[in-house]
């Protein structure tokens, strides 16, 4: 169970032993299952014990919903044991595809937003849910270029699925950022506009500039602390939907553990503001 109140960490393996140390007071765990879907060994067996402590999270890359194909079996087989393994708060996916003709592509890539992508998205979500014996939410992605063909907006199109699946959104606060920085968008009116009731779980992370483009191209990269843009966006959209479970997402550039901390509170003091108690 996670509080609504609540802020979590992305749990690398260099910050193991100091996050099964830190107070349970609310801190709860996310990581990529896809890192743990495997029969044995020590990753386990940490994650075992962290999980004996604090409430776990799983924030899944591979299941690859949005492909002009069904899950693949094993990984959603896989993916099933490690859920009832270790029974998580929380699980969740992207609105992305990453497989192709038996091919995969080590990244999260978009789709046209149509009506014949958006039924085979609920359907592959309905496999996902009934395979799993629980609901799990989607995450809106970030963008670097426009591509033709979309029928919905990305907000008309996450609602959709949501009402015809029953599913659970991810909102990332950064990729809307990022997203409406590269596309020339308006964050803020994404973020007033985005459905609050269907929101199971907030995602913050840091970003960077393109190497050759520079800020004319923002990377969802999660390499760096929190931008005090995304802080305000966080802040608009807890004051008018209310606390919901909000992690702080790094990958790269893998700060201390008491760094990531200092993340988590000054999220933890959004959603626990007296305002928000009071609501």
């Amino acid at each position: 169970m996670i509080a609504n109140h609540s802020a979590g960490l992305g749990l690398k393996p260099a910050h193991y032993e100091e996050a099964h140390a830190a107070p349970a007071d609310g801190l709860w765990l996310e990581v990529h299952p896809e890192n743990y879907m495997v029969e044995g060994g020590p990753r386990l067996a940490w994650l075992e014990t962290i999980r004996a402590r604090h409430p776990l999270s799983l924030h899944g890359v591979g299941l690859s919903l949005a492909a002009a194909a069904e899950p693949d079996r094993d990984h959603l087989r896989r993916l099933a044991v490690l859920v009832d393994r270790f029974e998580p708060a929380l699980v969740s996916e992207h609105l992305a595809w990453s497989t192709w003709r038996g091919s995969y592509r080590p990244d999260l890539l978009p789709i046209p937003r149509t009506a014949e992508s958006l039924a085979r998205l609920a359907d592959n979500i309905d496999r996902t849910q009934c395979a799993l014996g629980r609901r799990i939410a989607v995450e809106n992605p970030s963008h670097y270029l426009r591509i033709a063909g979309h029928e919905h907006t990305e907000i008309e199109f996450l609602a959709e699925l949501a009402r015809r699946t029953g599913c659970g959104l991810l909102l990332d606060v950064n990729n809307v950022f990022v997203s409406g920085r590269n596309l020339g968008f308006a964050a803020a009116d994404y973020i007033d506009a985005f459905p609050g009731e269907h929101v199971d779980e907030i995602h913050l992370a840091g970003h960077s500039a393109d190497p050759q483009l520079g800020e004319a191209l923002l990377i969802d990269s999660h390499d760096a602390p929190i931008a005090p843009a995304v802080w305000r966006l966080y802040e608009r959209l807890i004051a008018r939907i209310g606390p919901r479970p909000s992690l702080i997402e790094r990958d790269e550039n893998l700060p201390s553990f008491d760094a990531l901390l200092s993340e988590r509170r000054q999220a933890q003091a959004i959603l626990t503001a007296p305002a928000r108690q009071a609501a």
